[in-house]
Parts: C-alpha cells; sequence; structure tokens
C-alpha cells in the first residue's frame, strides 16, 4: 500500500478481457467502499485496443492482432510485450473530480519516472501522451487513455521499454501519423521493467500530493 492505494504489479503476460473485467470489478468494489483504490502494474500479449474516437481506418492491419473494444477515451493504441501497462483505479470524488488535472498530473508522474531512467520525456500542445527528441527523431514513448465512472478511473498509461516496435505499424498509434514511436531500449538505455517499476513507485506518492494540491479546490 502506498498512502492508502494498492501497488500490484504482475509477472508474466495477463490476458486484456481478464485486465478489462478485474478493473471494473475493482471500480464497483471501491465505488460500494468495499475496496482500496489501487495501481496495478502488468504487461499484455500483442493486440490492438480501441478507444471511443477509434477511426476504422486507422486500423491497418485487423488480421496482425487480436482487436479490443476499450471502453477508454483515445483511438487505437498497441499493447504487447516490452511495454509496461499501469491501470489506476482512483476515486477521484476524494481526488479533486478533475478529469483534466488528473490526466495532467498522470503525465508528470511518468515525466517524473523516465528522468530517473535518463530519459527527458516531455508533453506536446495538441498531443496526448509522452514524447521525446526533436526534429526527425521526435517519437512517442508513453501512451495514456483513461475512463471515468461515477469518479473512479480506469485504464491510464503505457511505456514502451523494449516491446516490439514494427507491431505500431498495424495502427495509427492513437491517431498521430507525423511521428514514430520510441522505446527505452531504442534510445539506447539499459533500463529494464524492474527499473521503471521502481521508478514510478518512487514517484507515486508526489503524483497523489500534486492530486490534492491541484486538483481540490
Amino acid at each position: 500500500m502506498i498512502d492508502g492505494v494498492e501497488w500490484k504489479v504482475s509477472r508474466g503476460l495477463v490476458p486484456y478481457e481478464d485486465a478489462l473485467a478485474d478493473m471494473e470489478a475493482r471500480v464497483a468494489a471501491i465505488q460500494a467502499g468495499e475496496a482500496n483504490e489501487r495501481v496495478w502494474l502488468l504487461e499484455h500479449p500483442p493486440l490492438f485496443t480501441a478507444g471511443t474516437s477509434a477511426d476504422p481506418a486507422e486500423l491497418m492491419n485487423p488480421d496482425a492482432f487480436p482487436v479490443f473494444d476499450a471502453g477508454r477515451g483515445g483511438r487505437y493504441t498497441y499493447h504487447g510485450p516490452g511495454q509496461r501497462v499501469g491501470y489506476l483505479n482512483l476515486d477521484l470524488a476524494r481526488r479533486g473530480k478533475d478529469i483534466r488535472c488528473f490526466v495532467h498530473n498522470l503525465e508528470g508522474w511518468m515525466i517524473d519516472a523516465l528522468a530517473d531512467l535518463g530519459v527527458a520525456a516531455r508533453r506536446e500542445d495538441g498531443r496526448i501522451g509522452l514524447w521525446v527528441g526533436s526534429g526527425a527523431d521526435e517519437a512517442k514513448i508513453g501512451a495514456i487513455g483513461v475512463r471515468v465512472k461515477r469518479w473512479v478511473t480506469l485504464h491510464g498509461f503505457s511505456i514502451n521499454v523494449a516491446p516490439d516496435l514494427s507491431h505500431f505499424g498495424g495502427i495509427v498509434p492513437c491517431g498521430i501519423s507525423d511521428f514514430g514511436v520510441t522505446s527505452l531500449d531504442a534510445l539506447g538505455k539499459a533500463a529494464d521493467m524492474t527499473a521503471l517499476d521502481a521508478a514510478l513507485e518512487t514517484h507515486f506518492p508526489t503524483f497523489l500530493q500534486r492530486l490534492s494540491r491541484a486538483c481540490i479546490t
């Protein structure tokens, strides 16, 4: 537990449909006052997910991997081995009821964790997610897609540690075709999943403090 939030890390590959069912059950339990909030870190087998704004024209290779309707915001994204996925079930009724503030501070948490691993990630106006590099080398390293159900959050973020980047070629990731996708491994960073998890855990209390300061008025 970190400040009352359960911290769960799953080893191996978690089927997407199992994770989705588990999240829905946890959200219902949080709403009923029967469970703690939770952060769940995991990996999925190769798959595509479609958000509520997904454009079928951006799914170029639907036969490459299974495609799931995620129910979150955003467009198409890829999940697979070597990518850290973080699912957050947090009660925004306790943390400000401000979705924009939540997403902004979620980005900040990811930026802080990546900085510990030697990566200067940043936000870019008009583009969701986290970016590195400049010019021809500018690329996306982290994605965000959330859903809020009666003020409890589902889904969350992904950070590319060492996935097969060619798998992203089956979609237009998050609807952005002008930039590539990168990873810690592609950037020459030696950090592994364990190191990223440790960095996320280190900065998680600060993330919660920022929510309390910035989102609760």
